[in-house]
């Protein structure tokens, strides 16, 4: 399952913003990729300069159990940075997916960074 970005964006627009505590983010201490997709040094330092430009005036969307749908690079950005809160919206009920069976590599993607 997958949410177009520009959709949670807007139906987040008027949440109230919170501070989470990072340790809350349970992506972190998750695997990066799947054990059959080994990320290559030059997809790591892809990764790297998207965290780099992420901007964090922005907030992280979660999902209605916590988990991040948008802005895990803004994520990575704060603990970089020594942080321990996030600035976040959270969905009380998630809404119906916009892509359900679409392999990541098949999804819609621009370049901006999250």
């Amino acid at each position: 399952m997958a949410w177009d970005v520009d959709r949670l964006v807007r139906l987040t627009r008027d949440f109230p913003r919170v501070h989470v505590p990072l340790g809350e983010i349970r992506e972190l201490d998750q695997p990066f990729c799947s054990d059959d997709d080994i990320p290559s040094w030059r997809t790591i330092v892809q990764h790297v300069r998207l965290i780099e430009a992420a901007d964090s005036s922005f907030a992280v969307i979660l999902s209605s159990d916590g988990c991040v749908m948008d802005g895990m690079h803004r994520v990575a950005k704060a603990v970089l940075f020594g942080r321990t809160t996030i600035e976040a919206v959270q969905f009380a009920d998630d809404p119906q997916p916009d892509y359900v069976g679409v392999r990541p590599d098949d999804l819609p993607y621009d370049d901006t960074p999250n």
